[in-house]
């Protein structure tokens, strides 16, 4: 009998800590199963900085770092340049990556370092009391914008995924979402993509992934799914935004 499915190898049997509704398992799960499918296991290093992944290190079967808060990119770079022979990642949030850790990412994409980035964008901070992040949306309400976000006087939302495609050293980038089963498909491809660029040494990579944070939203799951589609979505379009043409 043909197995059609079955458990990652490149994930721990540890129970996922997150919140019920949390995307993160479906987004551990679709690295796990790329990381089987590319046989790269037992050379992969991730990188895991402060934020809702910071216990990932618990779920990947892989070695992994931990980082301080936004220094993922930094950490992964010096692991790759010691270690050149090594396939390493980081995951990230966008607390994470596009506030505290802006100047790591910008950089990194730059000088077109030889790692894959797995951008976890749910427009919050999630694991600190669900403050307004920099990719928030305009009117959405959190705990430090109760009455909505006003871009007169917190800005608009950070679309990462576009400043990054103006950088030379970026070769590959993506934004995909994990709302439903079509969307989850489509973005396990875009990782797989994102880690055969850097198998292939061409340069940097990066996926973000549009997520759901029903408790800091304040939402049932099914009720921040529909609102990541119907919201989320309009903000920050998915598609492939930069990309080789060779690469398939």
């Amino acid at each position: 009998m043909k197995e059609v499915a079955g458990y990652p190898e490149a994930l721990t049997e540890k129970k996922f800590h997150y919140c019920p509704g949390c995307t993160h398992g479906i987004i551990h799960r679709l690295v796990a199963e790329v990381i089987d499918e590319l046989k790269i296991r037992e050379e992969t290093i991730g990188v895991a900085p402060v934020g809702c992944s910071v216990l990932a290190y618990e779920y990947f079967n892989v070695d992994m770092h931990e980082a301080s808060h936004g220094r993922a990119p930094a950490v992964a770079t010096g692991i790759k340049r010691v270690h050149p022979d090594k396939f390493v990642f980081t995951y990230q949030g966008d607390g994470d990556l596009a506030s505290i850790g802006t100047a790591e990412i910008v950089h990194a994409a730059n000088r077109g370092e030889l790692i894959s980035t797995v951008f976890v964008n749910n427009a919050i901070y999630g694991m600190t009391g669900g403050q307004m992040a920099p990719t928030s949306l305009i009117d959405q309400k959190t705990t430090t914008s109760p009455f909505g976000r006003d871009p007169k006087q917190a800005g608009y939302p950070i679309k990462m995924s576009e400043m990054l495609t103006k950088l030379d050293g970026s070769v590959y980038i993506a934004r995909v979402s994990v709302h439903d089963p079509k969307h989850i498909r489509q973005a396990k491809k875009a990782i797989k993509k994102a880690f055969k660029i850097q198998l292939d040494k061409k340069g940097f990579a990066l996926v973000e992934v549009l997520s759901t944070c029903p408790t800091n939203w304040g939402m049932k799951p099914l009720d921040a799914l529909k609102w990541l589609k119907e919201n989320m979505m309009a903000t920050y379009p998915l598609g492939e935004l930069k990309t080789p043409e060779e690469v398939k």
